[in-house]
């Protein structure tokens, strides 16, 4: 119960029993007056608070009533007078000034009818001694009354707000929109999403509250007419807009070099209830970033593209420079031999034969992708692949050896360019092999996937060099063009597989291809 409560029922209440007990007991001075401080009294009481400056006459008032009345009994209307004029004083020596005041007030006003004597002193300290620390109690109450609510208060923000941005959380915001939506109140609901915003020097956490709190700012500069502000899911921010507010022009954020994906619903135009609008609202947030990253993804793939053949054309330019300078050589040194060129001739040819080469991987490296694809079985492309390379195995010196299952592993393929893939990789094993050596030629079957191996026991790949062996242009061999294993990727790859490379210098290398087999079981 409030202290206005107090006041306003209790001090007619006393005022009435001491006018009363004052005519009863024949202690009162003069009837008029009693009766017209009294009313007085309670008048003030009612009125204080609508006008205040009242509280000041309140001491006369209390005073007169008091000496005219004759009784003690009004110090309880000192003690609400009292507890009224602190309740909002916060200063410990200011309640305890206006209660020592009254309080000696109402004892000098005591003295004036009760015989002087050592027990009315003793009443009189005793009076004095209660008031103090009634007032001290009182203030400590009032006290811990402020501190809790300051606590509540905390809590409360706590729980409803962001304490990096200051703006509402997640709960603060769901419960702002539907307070919103149950007055039936016109607004939108605008939804901001920073673009890539790990990759935004977001490389640790204080860098990443760092953007948050400068973006923040700017949403405050930005938006002055703000209904209320929200953060959650980490970089996403919803904001309570007027109906009347233009979004677009302010939707620059420039001076931070961030943008932002952002969506607007309208409220109760476009969605009626609380549901639709967050419903909505995060469908068109979730579109926009969607397609964001789409044109992200876009643009990164064309860049990729681009450097590519960047390096596709500049690795060309220097494959082809290199063979066409001899070729100038050697026109330039018949030109001195009367244009013999009879002792140049076969290196002359060995030069454009390269070049042809040369241009000819290039062209296939360059497809789109294979064409002619049908179901096929693997087990006859190895078999075929064997026969072509067992000759060559046997002229190097080399041991060839063909694994494969009994059941077919039949696949939906070129089975050319797969041909090609196998014995490039064949190829590349026995001359990986300086010294006699094995290479064994398998496949495998696990599950949905065909698994084929080309494991050589030459000399190894170098740890520097894996991560390079399937860039174009890049070899490690003298008369190599460097576009065997990177087109070698490129058809398996078409062939939706993949290859992977595993070697240790001095022990070998196995090439292996994964692609996976076709739910069809014949050949058609």
């Amino acid at each position: 119960m409030s202290i206005n409560i107090i006041k306003l029922l209790f001090v007619p209440l006393v005022t009435a029993f001491v006018v009363i007990s004052s005519i009863s007991l024949g202690k009162h001075v003069n009837l008029e007056i009693l009766l017209i401080t009294a009313l007085l009294l309670m008048t003030s009481m009612a009125l204080d608070r609508k006008y205040p400056k009242i509280i000041f006459f309140q001491f006369v008032l209390i005073g007169a009533f008091h000496y005219t009345s004759h009784l003690n009994w009004s110090i309880l209307i000192y003690y609400i007078l009292i507890i009224h004029m602190i309740q909002h004083k916060e200063k410990f020596k200011e309640t305890i000034t206006i209660g020592m005041l009254l309080i000696l007030q109402f004892t000098l006003i005591r003295l004036t009818y009760t015989p002087l004597s050592t027990y009315a002193i003793l009443v009189s300290f005793f009076d004095i001694l209660t008031s103090f620390f009634i007032i001290l109690a009182f203030h400590i109450i009032i006290r811990m009354e402020s501190e809790k609510k300051s606590l509540t208060k905390q809590n409360d923000y706590l729980i409803n707000h962001d304490p990096l941005t200051g703006f509402l959380n997640y709960e603060g915001y769901m419960k702002t929109v539907q307070q919103l939506t149950q007055k039936n109140n016109s607004f939108q609901l605008v939804l901001l999403d920073i673009n890539n915003f790990k990759s935004l020097n977001a490389k640790d956490i204080a860098s990443a509250n760092e953007i948050l709190i400068h973006f923040s700012h700017s949403i405050r500069n930005h938006f002055t007419n703000m209904l209320a502000t929200a953060r959650y899911a980490g970089d996403r921010f919803a904001i309570l807009l007027p109906s009347s507010d233009k979004v677009k022009d302010l939707m620059s954020f420039d001076e931070l070099g961030i943008q932002v994906t952002y969506s607007v619903t309208h409220f109760p135009q476009e969605a009626p209830t609380f549901q639709e609008v967050i419903s909505m609202a995060e469908e068109r947030i979730f579109q926009m970033r969607r397609e964001s990253w789409l044109k992200s993804q876009e643009e990164f793939m064309r860049s990729a593209k681009m450097k590519t053949v960047g390096e596709l054309a500049a690795g060309m330019a220097h494959e082809i420079r290199n063979p066409l300078t001899s070729i100038k050589g050697f026109i330039q040194l018949s030109k001195i031999q009367n244009y013999n060129i009879e002792p140049w001739y076969d290196v002359i040819m060995g030069e454009i034969t390269r070049v042809g080469e040369l241009t000819a991987e290039f062209l296939q490296f360059s497809k789109p992708h294979v064409s002619n694809m049908k179901l096929d079985s693997l087990h006859f492309c190895m078999a075929r692949v064997y026969s072509l390379c067992e000759s060559e195995a046997a002229s190097r010196g080399h041991t060839f050896t063909m694994e494969t299952p009994e059941d077919q592993a039949m696949v939906y393929m070129d089975r050319d360019k797969v041909i090609q893939v196998l014995i490039n990789l064949i190829r590349n094993a026995f001359q990986a092999m300086e010294t006699t050596g094995h290479v064994h030629f398998s496949l495998k079957v696990d599950k949905k996937i065909a698994i084929i191996e080309v494991q050589d026991t030459g000399r190894g790949i170098a740890a520097s060099d894996m991560d390079q062996i399937f860039d174009p242009f890049y070899t490690t061999k003298e008369e190599g063009t460097g576009l065997g294993l990177s087109l070698c990727q490129k058809i398996v790859e078409d062939h939706g597989g993949a290859i992977y490379v595993h070697s240790e210098l001095n022990i070998g290398t196995t090439f292996t291809i994964r692609i996976p087999i076709s739910e069809e079981n014949t050949i058609t």
